[in-house]
């Protein structure tokens, strides 16, 4: 099941950042990013010490990524000389199914739907029109992945994280979506996993820096 994930959240992930498609590589997936401090993403389906050593000795460009779905500490242990576990970027792999709970805004605060490029951005306002919340998603098929979930600091903990998600899940249900995949900080964990959302696997994030 965590291949099929993986798969699913890379090609999501993908369709979200705007970048091109993943192509197959022997050890995964290969993402062209295209940012100073994330040039590419090799992407690890399957994790076992052979591809980890493969994908990471075929990288030559520095800031190229490589996300495992294992430990951080287990994939240090196959890494070539070059390459650090960044832990601030390491995760969690989670999946839901999904079901419909027509969420409220919190009071003073607006909510507005778009989807423009096959993505659909869900923007939260305060009664100022200020930008509070946010997060969008990318449909592929029967599933969709969540991503770039933000509340401003300003405006955290009167439920704005908790309202996008649920949000974003109806939507989606009512597009015919039936699963959700997403890639979660320790704190966005925290605040997923009282949604129902399930931790299927640790996202080690490793960095090539020379």
């Amino acid at each position: 099941m965590v291949p099929e994930l993986v798969r699913t959240w890379v090609a999501g992930w993908a369709t979200s950042r705007h970048t091109p498609r993943p192509a197959e590589r022997p050890w995964g997936l290969f993402v062209e990013v295209g940012l100073p401090d994330q040039v590419a993403r090799h992407v690890l389906p399957d994790a076992h010490e052979l591809a980890v050593r493969e994908a990471a000795s075929s990288v030559t460009v520095p800031h190229t990524w490589l996300k495992v779905p294992m430990d951080p500490a287990e994939v240090g242990r196959w890494l070539p000389e070059g390459w650090v576990v960044d832990k601030g970027e390491s995760g969690h792999l989670m999946a839901t199914d999904l079901r419909t709970t027509a969420p409220r805004a919190p009071e003073g605060y607006t909510a507005s739907l778009d989807t423009r490029d096959a993505v659909t951005y869900l923007q939260v306002r305060d009664v100022e029109g200020e930008l509070a919340a946010w997060g969008q998603m990318a449909v592929l098929g029967r599933a969709t992945v969540i991503d770039r979930v933000t509340t401003e600091s300003a405006h955290r903990r009167r439920g704005l994280g908790a309202f996008v998600m649920r949000a974003l899940a109806d939507h989606a249900v009512a597009e015919g979506v039936t699963l959700g995949v997403l890639g979660a900080t320790d704190d966005g964990r925290a605040l997923y996993e009282t949604l129902d959302w399930k931790v299927y696997a640790p996202l080690a994030a490793c960095i090539y820096r020379p």
